[in-house]
């Protein structure tokens, strides 16, 4: 079969980053996608591949130091796409884990917090998850209701979160609260703590394989060490989405090129009306357009993280990828769907499941409407974006 990388991508990659990519796209053809499919049906995460996750020495990302890779944003984003390849939810789960909760401790705690936290993290001893999303705040999360008020030499949070990537087995969460002046902090909860309660969601229909959680926190007591010494507002949340957001983008991409390549297989060898269904004009029409995309997302994917490794990314950068990622890939698993037919819709040919997965990936993070509002924003210097609160 013609490799998905039709422009030959492969000959802007570092000799390091071919490594990486080549090293987790092997441990999701060996350990992950042979069996996630009986754990996504049965709606269980599993647990045992977390240790040899650790093994590929990926968790962090970008990060330097604390036992982290510091790999290039080129590096990191092709391991998003490697895992989301595999299988959506462990990409998932390693998405919340290494960028999300691990990043803001990065980004935004002390020296003292970093050492810590982020080496058991990196060796994903200490599993981490990021709890923003709330029942009624989630475009609007600026507009987050979970309090924190200062009791002597703690903080007290209360309120609830939706949605929380890994919030029922986390070490560490990391809880965004507003404090008494209105201004916003983050802080690390850790497992066991009083009051806190996590509840895994049920009945999803995407992302099966991966828990999300609704927590509830009542008079939880997080020691004042705790609450991230350089988070001072809602504006320092964003900045940790705006830098983790394109990886979002190289997901949706991993998810695309996952379901091209299994269309494309069953094609060649499907037979109907006495010859194997790729040698029909309407299907090769499909895969032509298909990989035309995937090219396309290719090609924006790497320049983008280039620019995010020359410290030139923008939030709008970010939205644009990520609105543009997900809706295309959205459209690629459908068709890769269609071509499979009857069998596009069990899971043991995966596409289903990719399927399913991807309507989760085009709203999370942002949704569609939102990233290109905040593109709008960028292009036209005007909010269309209104009911702002302040940060």
């Amino acid at each position: 079969m013609t490799s998905p990388d039709f422009y030959a991508l492969e000959d802007l990659l570092a000799p390091e980053e071919i490594e990486i990519r080549d090293r987790v796209r092997a441990f999701g053809e060996r350990e992950v996608t042979p069996i996630v499919n009986e754990y996504w049906e049965r709606a269980e995460f599993p647990g045992q591949l977390v240790p040899r996750l650790a093994e590929l020495g990926i968790a962090g990302g970008t990060i330097e130091g604390y036992g982290c890779p510091g790999m290039s944003a080129v590096s990191a984003g092709l391991v998003a796409a490697e895992l989301a390849r595999a299988d959506g939810s462990i990409g998932t789960f390693n998405g919340v884990h290494s960028f999300l909760a691990m990043q803001s401790i990065a980004m935004l705690g002390s020296e003292e917090q970093r050492q810590r936290w982020l080496p058991a993290m990196a060796r994903m001893e200490t599993i981490g998850a990021f709890g923003l999303t709330e029942p009624r705040h989630g475009s609007d999360a600026v507009g987050l209701e979970t309090s924190a008020r200062r009791d002597g030499d703690s903080w007290v949070l209360d309120g609830q979160k939706k949605w929380i990537g890994n919030g029922s087995i986390a070490d560490l969460v990391l809880i965004w609260a507003r404090d008494e002046d209105g201004d916003v902090g983050g802080y690390v909860v850790e497992k066991g703590t009083p009051g806190f309660e996590a509840t895994v969601m049920t009945g999803k229909t995407a992302l099966r394989a991966v828990w999300q959680a609704e927590i509830t926190l009542t008079g939880v007591r997080v020691p004042a060490e705790n609450r991230l010494a350089e988070c001072r507002s809602f504006k320092d949340v964003s900045t940790v989405l705006d830098r983790t957001r394109y990886t979002v983008a190289w997901r949706a991409l991993g998810l695309a090129t996952a379901s091209y390549e299994l269309a494309l297989a069953h094609a060649l060898q499907r037979e109907q009306f006495g010859q194997p269904i790729a040698g029909y004009q309407l299907v090769q029409d499909k895969l032509a357009r298909m990989l035309a995309e995937i090219t396309s997302m290719q090609l924006m994917c790497w320049r983008l993280s280039k620019l995010a490794d020359a410290d030139r990314m923008t939030p709008a950068m970010a939205s644009l990828a990520k609105m543009n990622h997900a809706a295309k890939a959205r459209a690629i698993v459908a068709d890769a769907r269609d071509i499979l037919g009857g069998d596009g819709i069990l899971l043991d040919h995966h596409v289903a499941r990719h399927h399913a997965d991807m309507e989760a990936v085009f709203t999370f993070e942002g949704t569609d409407s939102v990233q290109a509002l905040i593109v709008g924003r960028e292009i036209t210097g005007l909010s269309a974006i209104s009911g702002r609160r302040k940060s």
